[in-house]
């Protein structure tokens, strides 16, 4: 019954239909939304407003911040509308991007989810006219006691005019106390966040929020999309043995212990698939501080691997959330759940020594990643918190399949034709073909290791041959990074491995 999840009696005269609540929503507002990847992200109120404007045709254009990525029932349904104006600060959903790919439909900020809170904060993406949060229960003063993810919520419920609550009595209520929300200060009054490790609490278990700020609550019980990773292939396996034994030979080096420093890893099927690789291993009392956890965490916490994991969304498959419902106990001990402005803070990568795993659309032969853009112009998804941790990690390693589209593209590539993260930014990257240790080394050293360890055998006479020709055309004096201009971008259009015309 949801009376038990309202602990704040007088909230009983604020619930309202999905419908009252869509219409509240205005044409021009910016909207401050719960959810981080597919977790905790709302979804009767937003369906509401996409049926209204689709059963009434009125022009309703708004602004949706979020965490990061977020459901169908937000993006989808908003952009199949055309509802959405501008979306920050990162996407996953195919129609949203197909519009924010055509000019004139929707603007898209894609921006470090480490940062964007304190950017809201400051003002630089104006004011919050509503925010529209998923919780699990509302504690007797009022406060937000979130479900699956926590992101920007705290931001958004202090910035916003007036706030709208989904309950949704499909999220566990066993995610209560499994949270710790903290807000840093702002400059010029900001103090070191008090976090040494991935357990230690510093916050609250619930997001403040006046009673009075409240102007809805909707009852739901629609449940987080979920995404079934792709099956652990042989890459996958492959690119997991060569990042252990690295990890094994940095032990060896005395540069690890076996427990390793918190590990870091970016969302998706070969990010899980590299996790997985790790419960086979010898490596024990793990840490792992990261964003997203996903169905191989709770493979790690199973058999006592991880001792401590920090994120700021749970996001497991169909198996993983029947995995999670029936150990919820076990890993409510284990997991904390932040703002993902502390989850990403630039301050505790770094303290903490966060070992990154993050995975890449191409790597270039001289250690600069594109994550985000095919062929430089086509945006995918965004830069999500792989910069914020790249930047600051003690060792930042990007994954990428040597190649892709059954082979017929390279995925190491002469000049990345976007980049996101810069050679500086990366220590190592991996491939099912090997891994290249970029750490003390000058431009010409990588572009020699990348294409002999990492790059597949098809493409490794060409990348040798660009390489080669390209020392040769830059005189004595100029020649640190070695480059051929006018080639380096056309490499993207112009072979596939057989040296035949080939557009991505």
């Amino acid at each position: 019954m949801f009376q038990e999840r309202i602990a704040c009696q007088k909230l009983m005269q604020k619930i309202i239909l999905p419908e009252q609540a869509a219409e509240m929503i205005k044409d021009g507002m910016t909207i401050g939304v719960s959810g981080f990847t597919l977790a905790g992200y709302p979804k009767a109120i937003t369906l509401a407003l996409a049926k209204k404007i689709k059963n009434t045709g009125e022009n309703i254009k708004v602004n949706i911040f979020s965490g990061a990525s977020v459901g169908e029932e937000v993006d989808g349904a908003l952009a199949e509308v055309g509802a959405i104006a501008r979306r920050a600060p990162y996407q996953t959903n195919a129609k949203l991007r197909n519009s924010l790919n055509t000019p004139g439909e929707i603007e898209y900020t894609d921006q470090h989810l480490g940062l964007f809170a304190s950017m809201c904060r400051k003002g630089c993406y104006g004011s919050i006219d509503l925010a529209i949060i998923e919780a699990c229960a509302i504690t007797k003063e009022g406060n937000i006691i979130p479900s699956t993810s926590v992101g920007n919520v705290p931001t958004y419920v202090k910035m916003a005019k007036k706030v709208l609550i989904e309950l949704n009595l499909e999220q566990p209520i066993v995610l209560a106390g499994m949270h710790d929300i903290y807000t840093p200060e702002d400059p010029p009054n900001q103090k070191p966040i008090p976090l040494t490790s991935s357990s230690q609490r510093i916050g609250t278990t619930y997001i403040p929020c006046e009673p009075e700020k409240i102007a809805g609550i909707v009852i739901t019980s629609i449940p987080d999309g979920t995404r079934d990773f792709a099956p652990i292939d042989e890459n996958a396996k492959a690119m997991a043995g060569n990042i252990i034994d690295f990890l094994h030979n940095e032990v060896a080096q005395g540069r690890l212990t076996k427990s390793l420093l918190p590990l870091q890893s970016g969302v998706g099927s070969i990010a899980n698939a590299v996790l997985a690789g790790l419960k086979e291993s010898d490596f024990e009392n793990l840490d792992f501080f990261s964003e997203v956890i996903q169905d191989s965490v709770f493979d790690l916490i199973d058999v006592g691997k991880f001792k401590a994991v920090s994120g700021t969304a749970l996001t497991p498959s169909v198996k993983g959330v029947r995995q999670f419902q029936a150990n919820a106990e076990l890993y409510r001990k284990v997991i904390v759940l932040r703002p993902q402005e502390i989850s990403n803070h630039p301050e505790l990568i770094y303290r903490l020594g966060v070992i990154a795993m993050n995975t890449a659309i191409e790597a270039d032969i001289f250690g600069n990643i594109n994550s985000t853009h095919i062929m430089g112009t086509k945006m995918m998804n965004g830069i999500g918190g792989s910069g914020d941790f790249a930047h600051n990690a003690s060792i930042s390693i990007f994954m990428t399949p040597s190649t892709a589209k059954d082979g017929e593209i390279s995925c190491i590539v002469p000049m990345c034709s976007h980049v996101d993260h810069t050679e500086h930014d990366v220590s190592v990257i991996v491939t099912e073909r090997g891994i290249a240790d970029l750490r003390n080394t000058s431009p010409r050293e990588r572009a020699k290791i990348i294409i002999k360890n990492c790059a597949h055998p098809d493409y490794q006479d060409m990348l040798r041959d660009y390489y080669e020709r390209a020392l040769k055309a830059n005189p004595p004096g100029k020649c640190h990074t070695p480059h051929i201009m006018s080639e380096a971008l056309s490499w993207h259009a112009r072979f596939n491995k057989t040296g035949s015309m080939k557009i991505k």
